[in-house]
């Protein structure tokens, strides 16, 4: 499947950029708070890009984007088995405060690139759709989407207005100035929520007691 575009692009390079930076932060976890090496997570999302890779070049972009979903998918469980394998060690094994500190910094910047490209991929029907002349409707409403000034008519969202509001879900536990209209976007907001909240109250509370 196709949309019709006037010049075809692939306007997923920067999930790809941002997915390379998932997989080193989850190399950087320490191995004493998680179950088996690290490096799984890495080379899998790297596989999973050569069908993706395919599918760009083909130009076939519902394929495209099912590749991608899947690989946001698999990371996005790679997170909360991390998180899992986190709250675990505080109970049953003996990391240090410095450890827990930086697993916490690891998976709480893992979480807001994850959950960015989630809201990236699903918004209007993906990056490739959004930019077509027939886009999906919008899950994510940003205000210059309905500002009534002229210099904002026609404005599309790139990947870094997504990642302000994964980064403003994860601190403030709210999408800040955008509105979520769909149940899916809601959904997704509300794991990307616990998630930072896991991280940054019961881990660092937790470590902050042992310093």
């Amino acid at each position: 499947m196709k949309w019709k575009m006037s010049k075809h692009k692939d306007y997923r390079w920067p999930s790809d950029v941002a997915i390379v930076i998932i997989g080193i932060l989850f190399k950087l976890l320490s191995n004493s708070v998680t179950i088996g090496p690290n490096w799984p997570v890495y080379c899998i999302a790297f596989i999973l890009y050569i069908p993706l890779l395919f599918a760009v070049s083909s130009e076939h972009d519902l394929w495209s984007r099912k590749f991608t979903i899947l690989r946001v998918l698999f990371l996005t469980f790679a997170l909360m088995s991390s998180m899992v394998d986190l709250v675990s060690s505080l109970f049953f094994g003996k990391p240090s405060a410095s450890e827990l500190f930086q697993c916490a910094a690891l998976l709480w910047s893992a979480n807001v690139l994850i959950f960015s490209i989630w809201y990236w991929e699903i918004d209007q029907g993906g990056p490739i759709r959004r930019n077509s002349e027939n886009p999906g409707k919008p899950e994510i409403v940003f205000p210059q989407m309905t500002s009534s000034f002229p210099e904002w008519e026609g404005w599309k969202p790139n990947f870094l207005d997504y990642l302000f509001v994964a980064f403003n879900t994860s601190v403030a536990f709210s999408p800040a100035d955008t509105a979520v209209y769909s149940r899916r976007a809601k959904l997704l907001m509300m794991t990307q929520s616990m998630i930072s909240l896991v991280t940054l109250v019961v881990v660092s509370a937790r470590a902050i007691n042992m310093v």
